[in-house]
């Protein structure tokens, strides 16, 4: 099993090789790939130390699959032209989600999707990947009619220029910033570029993207989208309204048995999910739960995960984990 990681030095590229080895994914030969300046730099995985391939040298060697984590740009340049070769291409970017030929596949909802045909697989955006995991079983049972979310998301999202700018910050240092304004001590409610109808692009894409791994237009969902300076992971306020009513216990019931999730529910002992400890974690964790006194057949929940894990790099190396099961690739 050849494996290709583009954008292997990155964020993400790196926090997928960490997920490829701790998970024990079973590859023969890792061909880490990077911009032309990071070229023949070497990288470690596993123990051993390995060469930064350019893309071409990547391409040339045919890999079944090619793990990609360097932006839109480059995958529109480059993914097709793996997948001319044979490779799978599971591409972490925004590039491939709403192309209508394309799979956008969270593997604890949509898997089931996945055929050897599919050459382009696309990774969802990191604040969707936590909403649908949660949303899915719910949505089966009750039937779920209008959603109204928040998010609150860390500055790794961003990548390391935000990190760094959160660092100086907290340590007086002037530096490069990678937000018009200060993160520290501030929230942002603003998370990629604004559109003509007054939502930001990244609010759009949690919009859009759950429609289309739910497989279901029906769903009404409006989103606010804000950067707030925590490292750990994104949180989510999130407001069902279902058409069928509901008992709060069984909603706990059901989140509980799950697959990915770990209900954090406690409030006589404080319990609840918070990014501070979905740091370094695989599953989304819900809390909050609650009935929306407000309105009938409605819901309250609280979200959190780490976007970094389970948010980007975990979900593409379970999809590469359930292409190998199934033989399709």
């Amino acid at each position: 099993m050849k494996i290709a990681v583009v954008g292997a030095t990155g964020l993400v590229g790196t926090k997928m090789l960490e997920v490829l080895a701790e998970r024990n994914f079973v590859i023969t030969e890792l061909i880490p790939v990077a911009s032309e300046k990071s070229v023949g730099k070497q990288i470690n995985f596993k123990g051993k130390k390995y060469t930064v391939h350019s893309m071409q040298q990547a391409i040339d060697a045919k890999p079944h699959i090619a793990l990609f984590s360097a932006g839109g740009t480059t995958s529109l340049e480059f993914a097709e032209k793996f997948a001319a070769v044979g490779t799978t291409v599971i591409d972490n970017s925004s590039a491939w989600r709403m192309d209508t030929t394309k799979k956008l596949i969270v593997p604890e909802v949509n898997a089931n999707q996945l055929a050897n045909t599919d050459k382009i697989i696309a990774n969802p955006n990191c604040s969707t990947i936590q909403l649908v995991v949660v949303l899915n079983p719910l949505h089966h049972k009750y039937k779920i009619k209008r959603i109204v979310i928040s998010t609150y998301q860390s500055v790794t999202g961003t990548g390391v220029k935000a990190v760094t700018q959160l660092t100086n910050e907290r340590n007086g240092i002037d530096g490069e910033m990678a937000y018009k304004y200060k993160i520290d001590m501030n929230a942002i409610p603003q998370i990629d570029v604004f559109l003509e109808n007054g939502y930001t692009k990244e609010e759009m894409k949690l919009v859009n993207e759950t429609k289309k791994i739910m497989s279901d237009d029906t769903i009404a969902l409006t989103a606010t989208t804000v950067r707030i300076p925590v490292m750990g992971g994104h949180s989510e306020s999130v407001n069902i309204e279902f058409e069928n009513d509901f008992d709060v216990n069984d909603i706990k019931t059901l989140l509980k048995n799950t697959q990915g999730i770990i209900v954090q529910d406690d409030l006589a002992n404080q319990v609840y999910p918070m990014p501070i400890n979905s740091h370094n974690k695989d599953e989304v964790f819900v809390g909050r739960i609650r009935r929306d006194e407000s309105q009938a057949k409605t819901l309250n929940l609280w979200i959190v995960a780490d976007n970094l894990r389970k948010g980007a790099a975990t979900n593409a190396v379970q999809i590469a984990e359930y292409l190998v099961l199934h033989k399709l690739v």
